[in-house]
């Protein structure tokens, strides 16, 4: 026992040796760094809930909202007293909209990678700029939009959407690596070699580099007036006779650069509206194909925000030991949309414990709307204990007499004959064959 406790205790201190080292690079802004740190603390303790709070908070600050959540439902979960996680869940549900919001930045940034996969970079980079307009630190929309860019060789462009993710996490391997080709592309890098060069370099001109030839001797005062005066005068033959010339020939080429530049901008303007005319039908189609694609992706995604929505509340309501409100939230919960590996397993323990006593809150609560005589409420009881637990002639018998009471001899027979022939030996099934008039 006491090497067990050694060996918990080795790697607790190891955990936290990890959540440590995240912390500073959290600090100086090394989200890539801190992020592996604490996902290597987590490895050593799962339950190291500090770990797993500032892993959500760097998620949520590079614009990963959905990851962050998933780690702070976990937190809150593990250690329910206490808990900063449970703050930040208490903050993103408190505000009207808030989800509904970031659920809208994914599908756009998904509409966008769709459309960038299949050839419209035109339409994706529109989509992009829209969802780093409203969500400034969506690291994966820069990261997109760069790359986009640097398809398309505009360096300047992807260098500003690289140097936002660079401000948001600065050790960003693959950003780092895209801003040297954009430096390269651009000279950039060039002149940062240069500036480096020059800043370790040992030669310094001093004042005694200068070295007066033996000749030089100081002049006169009306030595000095005449210099002057013949230096004023060559001055002027030279610029009336030299310079001048070049100047106004050297106007007038640039006059024509001018003119030319401004006529080549007109006739790529009249090109760039002809190219958009024609492809004003293929837009058309690419826009109607990508609504349809929007819609159904806005139905994947709304659905698995939801999913989590839901298993939040089915947590809070265990919490609160408020079983019969966690079991009717469950009736509406779709377990197969969770993919999260440590959430998957918080789902099985509570489709476990659904199994075993849930179906049977929903059932008393339907034998109690019955009685109440609401007769609608009973059958929806009734039919969620059976979908938990499908497996329970009783629950059927009951929902069968409900139908017989409402008049609806069809359903209710129905109901009556499926207990007969699967479970032909119980008291259900006796009593099933004497309401059928057997």
């Amino acid at each position: 026992m006491s090497r067990f406790t050694d060996y918990t205790e080795k790697c607790r201190r190891i955990s936290n040796s990890f959540y440590n080292a995240g912390l500073e690079k959290a600090r100086i802004r090394d989200l890539t760094g801190a992020s592996q740190c604490l996902k290597r603390s987590l490895q050593f303790d799962k339950y190291n809930t500090d770990a797993r709070n500032l892993l959500g908070l760097i998620y949520y600050e590079i614009g990963e909202t959905a990851e962050a959540l998933v780690q702070w439902v976990i937190s809150s979960n593990l250690q329910q007293d206490h808990n900063r996680a449970t703050y930040y869940l208490h903050e993103l549900q408190g505000k009207p909209g808030r989800l509904e919001d970031e659920s809208v930045h994914i599908r756009r940034y998904n509409q966008a990678l769709m459309q960038a996969q299949n050839d419209n970079p035109d339409l994706a980079i529109l989509q992009l700029q829209r969802v780093v307009d409203h969500k400034p630190n969506y690291i994966k929309a820069h990261m997109l939009l760069a790359l986009l860019y640097l398809e398309k060789a505009d360096y300047t462009k992807a260098g500003k959407s690289l140097y936002q993710v660079l401000q948001i996490d600065k050790n960003h391997p693959k950003a780092s690596w895209y801003m040297s080709v954009v430096k390269k592309n651009t000279g950039r890098a060039d002149i940062e070699r240069r500036r480096l060069k020059n800043a370790f370099s040992h030669h310094q001109m001093e004042d005694d580099d200068i070295i007066l030839p033996p000749s030089y001797k100081e002049n006169t005062g009306w030595q000095m007036v005449l210099h002057i005066i013949a230096g004023f005068a060559i001055g002027a033959a030279a610029i009336f006779f030299l310079v001048m010339p070049s100047r106004e020939a050297q106007l007038h080429e640039e006059h024509n650069q001018e003119l030319n530049r401004v006529l080549e901008q007109v006739n790529q303007k009249n090109m760039e509206i002809d190219r958009l005319e024609n492809q004003e039908a293929v837009v058309q189609d690419a826009r109607d194909d990508a609504e349809t694609r929007l819609q159904g992706m806005i139905q994947e995604h709304a659905g698995v925000l939801a999913q989590y929505q839901t298993l939040v509340r089915i947590l809070q309501a265990y919490k609160n030991e408020d079983f019969p409100t966690a079991a009717e939230l469950y009736t509406g919960f779709d377990a197969s949309l969770i993919d999260e590996e440590t959430m998957m397993a918080i789902v099985t323990e509570i489709r476990t414990d659904m199994e075993e006593r849930g179906w049977q809150v929903l059932a008393d609560q339907g034998s109690q709307a019955e009685a109440a005589g609401d007769h609608e409420l009973a059958l929806t009881y009734f039919r969620n204990s059976l979908n938990i637990r499908g497996d329970n002639p009783q629950v059927m018998l009951d929902m069968a007499m409900v139908y017989k009471a409402m008049e609806d001899e069809e359903k209710a027979n129905e109901l009556f004959g499926q207990i007969i022939l699967n479970y032909p030996n119980t008291e259900q099934a006796a009593q099933a064959r004497t309401e059928r008039g057997y």
